[in-house]
């Protein structure tokens, strides 16, 4: 029987696998390797090595490119993010076990390399992964989002800040702590546990969505802690009557360690809600979220912190807008002209509310990152080097 050999590309991949750069937390995992229509070859990540099988089964992650851009990552692995980060290589199914493969198996020593590590803190264990070096900066991914949306963050940034993005409790790959509020208060003081963890005295912070509304609430609640805020199209309590909140106020999350809705349908859901969620950095999204909502645990984080989001008190003694108004960090706000989420009629109340804070605005929709990322990161780098 005539036997396919290994490609020399992915040998040397494997042989470069770093254990301490990353390794999976939950047991075996199989990466699959594809050269676009040639035959495809499995990772198998296991007692800190990496050793290539002929593929078989379903993988955990797969990575797809062409034969000259597995050439270009052999030879020097930062062409990875690279290829990944320009469309050239896809990974789907498992983005935080994709990417940890790619660092791993890059072939750098450099200690500001691209690292994963699952952080112990007082509340939880923290899905982390981080790059660079210089003045921290801590990034905090949206409602059903990950890490893993803050990739190109952390490589735009990793020249002169210490970037790490973390997976909240409840989403990606960190714990998902069943009695856990879930709310900005809870989130803002996960974000003090894992500063605390790592030894970190004060960071500066960005935040997507839910992470923006973390950034404030951890800028509000513990200001020594907090430097500047990058707030990207974050969720804020709405002013306007919200006309299901009598409903959500009675029903409960947990509801969500019960409720079973086959992955079709949810995916259906969520396609229809992200426009062009079957390619690219979209496609990877929504992998990620289907990845956690689909575990019971996931899903009640899920529903909780969105009924949290959404009966947040805008007015009165304890409500956001008059609270936001007393918050002492310099503020970024970046918004997108076309956010169906978050629309970017919120600038004016924000502009009410604190009037020395910046504002730009850009044609892009919910995730800024990564739908205008070079207009995002030049104005997040030039604001926290100001």
């Amino acid at each position: 029987m005539l036997v396919t050999p290994v490609p020399r590309v992915f040998q040397t991949l494997a042989e470069r696998y770093d254990r301490a750069v990353f390794e999976p937390s939950d047991g075996p995992r199989r990466v699959r390797l594809t050269v676009r229509e040639d035959p495809s070859w499995d990772a198998l990540l296991a007692d800190g090595g990496a050793d290539l099988l002929p593929a078989a089964g379903t993988a955990d992650a797969t990575l797809t490119a062409d034969a000259r851009t597995w050439g270009a990552i052999a030879e020097d692995g930062r062409a990875a993010m690279r290829a990944y980060l320009s469309g050239r290589l896809e990974i789907r199914r498992n983005l935080h076990l994709g990417v940890g493969f790619l660092a791993a198996t890059s072939g750098h020593v450099d200690p500001a390399r691209l690292r994963f590590r699952m952080v112990e803190t007082r509340r939880a264990r923290l899905s982390t992964l981080e790059a660079g070096s210089g003045p921290p900066v801590v990034a905090v991914h949206g409602l059903g989002g990950t890490k893993g949306s803050f990739l190109p963050t952390v490589a735009a940034l990793a020249g002169g800040f210490r970037v790490i993005a973390l997976d909240l409790p409840g989403f990606g790959d960190s714990d998902k702590p069943l009695a856990a509020a879930y709310d900005a208060r809870y989130f803002a003081a996960v974000i003090v546990d894992l500063l605390d963890a790592l030894g970190i005295e004060c960071a500066h912070l960005i935040g997507n969505s839910l992470g923006g509304r973390v950034a404030l609430e951890v800028g509000m609640r513990h200001p020594d802690r907090a430097g500047r805020l990058a707030l990207l199209a974050p969720s804020l309590a709405w002013k306007r009557q919200r006309t299901l909140a009598p409903l959500l106020r009675v029903v409960r999350p947990e509801l969500g360690l019960i409720q079973f809705t086959p992955r079709s349908v949810v995916g259906t859901i969520v396609h229809r809600l992200i426009p062009g969620a079957d390619n690219g950095w979209a496609a990877a999204g929504v992998d990620e979220f289907l990845r956690a909502f689909h575990t019971p645990a996931g899903r009640s984080a899920f529903y909780a912190a969105a009924r949290h989001i959404y009966l947040e008190a805008p007015d009165g003694s304890n409500g956001f807008w008059p609270r936001l108004g007393e918050l002492q960090a310099d503020a970024l706000f970046i918004w997108g002209r076309r956010d169906r989420l978050v629309p970017i009629a919120f600038a004016r109340h924000v502009a009410v509310a604190l009037p020395a804070a910046r504002h730009l605005e850009l044609d892009c929709g919910h995730v800024p990152q990564v739908e205008r990322p070079r207009e995002t990161h030049a104005a997040i780098r030039a604001f926290l080097r100001s």
